[in-house]
């Protein structure tokens, strides 16, 4: 079992920058990748960023390229935004894809930007 621990989240005036952290414990060797996704009020949980654990290969969505980066250190993984805009407020949840292709969650940390 991965347990998965957000931070970093807040309020922010468009074309500012936060930091995300998300910090896994217990079995993280079961893990294939870890990532970070959003989900906005009435819309579905998508996903922002991604990156492989053995290969350090990354992938982003559209909307975030060039604004967000995705980096790991050991156990822990960070979403670096820039130049944020009010549509990327939204609830940001850290996710973990485990080898047998089961999913697990952070309890999420809210983003808002706006002026």
């Amino acid at each position: 079992q991965v347990q998965l621990v957000e931070s970093g989240g807040g309020s922010v005036q468009p074309g500012g920058s936060l930091r995300l952290s998300c910090a896994a414990s217990g079995s993280t060797f079961m893990l294939n990748g870890m990532g970070w996704y959003r989900q906005a009020p009435g819309k579905q949980r998508e996903l922002v960023a991604d990156i492989i654990i053995t290969s350090g290969i990354t992938n982003y969505a559209e909307s975030v390229k060039d604004r967000f980066t995705i980096s790991r250190d050991n156990a822990r993984v960070y979403l670096q935004m820039n130049s944020l805009k009010p549509e990327d407020t939204a609830v940001y949840y850290c996710g973990a894809l485990y080898f047998n292709g089961v999913r697990t969650w952070g309890q999420g940390t809210q983003v808002t930007v706006s002026s």
